[in-house]
């Protein structure tokens, strides 16, 4: 996932959050007391289309925007890009983390690495 901008970010969560795809004006709604202008979102939405983020389906005359990947799919690809930032030693960045978690956080992951070594033994 490419660097996001506090906009960007707001963006993105009000897409995630949504029961279905939003045009524009949805988005400028659900910002709320922010009230960007109609044009700031609508570059915004075009930039996280550029960055691959977002997606958009015609609807008349308007678009409606939907992420383009689950949150948990886009902050997969943050961490992995934080670890590819790590250089060579991407397993002490990974251990490092792991250390920093709170105990129910580590035991989702010592539970997901469980069932990786499952299914690579099977």
């Amino acid at each position: 996932m490419p660097h996001l901008g506090e906009l960007e970010r707001s963006v993105m969560n009000i897409l995630w959050d949504a029961s279905a795809p939003l045009t524009v004006r949805g988005v400028i709604d659900e910002l709320g007391a922010r009230d960007p202008a109609y044009t700031t979102v609508m570059t915004v939405l075009d930039r996280l289309g550029a960055k691959k983020m977002v997606r958009r389906e015609r609807d008349g005359r308007a678009f409606r925007y939907a992420p383009a990947l689950s949150r948990d799919a886009a902050t997969s690809e943050l961490l992995h890009a934080a670890l590819d930032q790590a250089g060579t030693d991407r397993t002490a960045a990974l251990v490092h983390f792991a250390r920093t978690v709170d105990p129910a956080e580590a035991q989702a992951l010592r539970a997901a690495l469980d069932e990786i070594e499952s299914r690579i033994s099977e």
